[in-house]
């Protein structure tokens, strides 16, 4: 090998990071948002979001506490047509899941489980009832991963009662 192609191969190292160009400003910045944006706060965001998007959802099924309206069950027998579920059963399921669960979040109590229920519930939804409607699906389904992946943060009564 001559010295001369030795010379001419490009570098796998970086050059030495001075403190002053742009790449090093960069970073510093993003060091100070990862301050600024702590995990404590995005699980936060993150729990109340999602929990709101299925809460509202479930209280359009009932009236009062929990009663199931008729439009309830006709949505489970003509548009979300489940496999496997009698119309009647799985209304009542999707009811209370989208009551149980989104307020579970919010407390941050049990919040992997939660946010893995609702990331089935989630799924479900993608798959046998609204499939064109996946950007919408892909962000509840990002929001909840952090949650099951991350857990509900310090802000949560996970946290105060030790449960991981």
């Amino acid at each position: 090998m001559s010295s001369n192609t030795a010379a001419s191969a490009p570098s796998t190292t970086f050059a030495p990071d001075e403190g002053h160009g742009v790449r090093a400003r960069w970073n510093r910045f993003a060091e100070l948002l990862t301050r600024l944006v702590p995990h404590d706060l995005l699980a936060l965001a993150a729990r109340v979001g999602i929990a709101a998007i299925f809460f509202l959802s479930g209280r359009t099924k009932v009236e009062g506490f929990l009663m199931l309206t008729p439009s309830a069950y006709e949505l489970f027998r003509t548009e979300y047509k489940l496999p496997l579920l009698p119309p009647e059963l799985a209304a009542h399921l999707a009811a209370y899941a989208e009551h149980l669960f989104p307020v579970l979040l919010v407390l941050g109590l049990f919040t992997r489980l939660s946010a893995l229920a609702l990331l089935g519930m989630t799924l479900v939804i993608q798959v046998f009832v609204y499939p064109d409607a996946w950007p919408t699906h892909l962000s509840w389904a990002a929001l909840l991963l952090y949650l099951v992946g991350r857990g509900g943060g310090a802000l949560a009564l996970d946290r105060v009662l030790r449960i991981a």
